[in-house]
Order: structure tokens, then sequence, then C-alpha cells
């Protein structure tokens, strides 16, 4: 390879980093310009571990013949038995790993296929010569499982790489590694932010929004609910029980909420606190009551799934309100919380504490209600009520029964 394509290809990487390409395209642009400069590349992977609560990692694929392929996320490694961790035994990058190796060849005329599954599967393809490689981050730089990233590279030439094309990959592959890496973090960090923030505010926070004390003003539809008997369901129920009961209940809800455009700001104990927002105050108060409609049908299908399984079911209270919140930083200079505050917060929350004083699943104030045309009729009032901590009574409203059908 020529120094000058040498050059424009770390150019390449070091701009695709710099501009924030995802990994797939970035892929795709190395490999062609490897091939370009004469390198016989066939295929290539990818693999970076990420920070995420629902999977470990992202697999990235190219092939000569058919570009890049939609990447790929994989399930935890680290949990026995799984379908991602009897695969990452399998693989070549295990064996690596366990002999601190971060370079391997294996010409495919000679190696035992048997070893592991995804070298046959190369032969038959008609890959002649695979080369792994593990590139290490330092100490400082792993998040969770990132430690590392893998990438593998097939030649289907005749005579497999020859020791020129090895010098250029383990000379490019480190800065493939690296901007890769970037980007992960770049993604960890919305995952982070959004997931124990929220996603509206945890994207404020990556805009900038940290400083200590700034807050706007906003007007929103507040939603705080929390689940009926949860302290004696905590007292009564096997510990092991409890959390799994948590993550149940709180994936019917929050998704409810998502799916109508809310967002969650907190998570207390089995408390949600929530708000919808927007410029047409009946637009948001009426997403808030279909997230509501959605999540009590969310709940019920839960809970019949719960009872086949004999395990603990609840119910969900629900308040309702709109008004004005402060929406910003608010804590100390080394722990803060991107929240909402005001009368309207406490309010809402005496709301729905009022659920168990009338044996009601949903109470919405006057001034939610008054916010609403159509749906105005499916309200009906419970009374008026003194809540603790608020200057004034409220009226309160709650769903009317739907009638039997005939």
């Amino acid at each position: 390879m020529k120094d000058a394509e040498f050059a424009e290809i770390s150019a390449f990487v070091t701009q695709s980093g710099l501009s924030g390409t995802d990994p797939n395209t970035m892929l795709m642009g190395f490999c062609e310009r490897l091939r370009a400069a004469g390198l016989p590349l066939a295929r290539a992977s990818v693999i970076i571990d990420t920070l995420h609560p629902d999977y470990e990692g992202h697999v990235f694929h190219w092939r000569a013949d058919g570009g890049v392929s939609t990447p790929r996320s994989y399930g935890r490694t680290t949990q026995a038995s799984t379908e991602a961790f009897e695969s990452w035994r399998r693989s070549p990058f295990y064996k690596m790993m366990e002999e601190g190796r971060t370079l391997q060849r294996w010409p495919l005329a000679v190696v035992d296929e048997d070893e592991h599954p995804i070298l046959a599967e190369l032969r038959q393809a008609g890959i002649t010569e695979y080369i792994t490689m593990i590139s290490h981050f330092g100490e400082d730089r792993i998040i969770g499982e990132m430690d590392c990233a893998y990438t593998g590279w097939s030649t289907d030439h005749p005579d497999g790489f020859q020791e020129q094309h090895l010098s250029v990959l383990t000379r490019l592959v480190p800065l493939l590694a690296l901007v890769v890496m970037t980007n992960s973090l770049a993604g960890i960090a919305r995952t982070l932010v959004e997931t124990y923030l929220g996603r509206d505010a945890g994207q404020k926070v990556l805009k900038g929004r940290i400083e200590r004390g700034v807050a706007e003003r906003i007007e929103a539809a507040l939603w705080f609910s929390d689940l009926r008997d949860y302290t004696r369901i905590t007292d009564t129920a096997a510990p092991h029980q409890i959390i799994p009961l948590l993550n149940d209940y709180a994936e019917a809800v929050i998704s409810a909420i998502h799916a109508e455009g809310g967002d969650v700001l907190k998570l207390i104990g089995d408390g949600t606190l929530a708000i919808f927002t927007g410029d047409d105050r009946e637009h948001t108060c009426r997403a808030a009551l279909t997230a509501a409609d959605r999540a009590r049908q969310a709940v019920q299908a839960l809970n019949e799934r719960r009872s086949a399984e004999e395990l603990p079911t609840t119910h969900m209270y629900l308040g309702l309100h709109v008004g004005e919140v402060f929406f910003g930083n608010i804590g100390s200079k080394d722990r803060l919380d991107f929240t909402v505050v005001g009368p309207a917060v406490n309010e809402v929350s005496r709301i729905a504490a009022m659920c168990r004083s009338v044996d009601q699943p949903m109470l919405v104030s006057s001034a939610f209600k008054a916010a609403l045309s159509e749906d105005k009729a499916r309200l009906v009032s419970v009374g008026r009520y003194a809540l603790r901590g608020v200057g004034r009574p409220q009226d309160l409203y709650t769903l009317q029964p739907e009638l039997p059908s005939r």
C-alpha cells in the first residue's frame, strides 16, 4: 500500500469519527478503501460491547459482495446458558482472551474447523484465511463490559493474506477501533441520561443544560402513579419476587406514557412521576388520559399473566393534573437532578394519594378536566376535598364507569 493511500484511509477514519458517522457506514468506507488499495478483503466484522439495560453490545458486518448488513445487538455473554453466552464461548475471540493474544491468523486450509463453528462457515463460503484482532482500551476508558473492540478480517484470495496485508491491518485497525469506541461512548452517554433522567430531560442535559439552578417555566400535564397495596405485598411476598414485580408494572406504566409522548422523570419506589408537554393544553391532557387508558389495559393484561403464574398482582393508583412547573437542574454542585418542581407537582402527588381515600383507581383535578372538550364527558365528580399541603380544596373527578353491554 502506498503512503498516500494509507494517509487517505487514516484521514477517512479520523473524519468519520469527528463527524459522528455511524459504525456501519464507516466500516463500509474503510473496507472499500482497503480493497481499492489492493488488500483482498472479502468480509469484515467489528464487535464492541456497550452499556445498555437490554443488550450487551453490537456487531457490524461488511461483505464485498453485499455491502454492509443491518447492525445486530447481542445479549448478555456473562449469563450462563444463554444463546449469547454459548456463542461467545465458541468464538475465536474467547480463546484469544483466555490466552492473552491480540492477533490470530486462521488459514482455513489447515486449521481444525471443528474448533470454532465460524471457521467452517467461512470455509464453506469460499474464504481462505481469517484474521482476528483484539484492540484493548485503557483501564480508565473501560465502561461496563466495553474493554476492547473485536475485529475479524476475511479473504477469498487463493494465497490468503500476505505479510504486507497484515502489516496494513495492524497499523489501521487500532485507529478504527478507537473511532468505534468513541462512537459507542456517545451512544452510552445518550442511553444513560435518557434511561436515568428521562428522554426529554436527557436530551436537554446532553445539549448542555447542566448549570445548577437554571430552570424554565413550562406548562405540563402531570402524572403521578403508584401501586395499590405495595407495602402489604412487600411484607408478604418472597423477597426475590419484589424487583421483578416492580419491573413488570413499571414496564406497563412507562411504555404507556412513552407511547403517548410523555416523559418519565422519576421512579420513586413504586411511584412514577411523568409530564406531557406541548403548546396545546388540551392536546397534552388528552395524551395523558390516553396513556392512562393504555396503562390500565397493560396492567390488566399483566395481572392475567402473573395470576396464571401464581405471582403477586396489584393495580395502579393515578393522579392527573395540569399547571405551570419549573423544569431544570436542582441539587448540589456534586449531585443534580433534572426534574420538575412547583405547587402543581405537590398537588398531583396529593391527588394520587386521595385515590385510596375515595377508593378510585384514578383521580384528575378540575383544571385537568377543564382543559378537555370531548373527553370531558368521561369524567364524573367524586366530590370536593382538602388536600394535605395544598391551600384550597379541590374538586376531583374520575372516569365514569363503563356501562355493561346489553
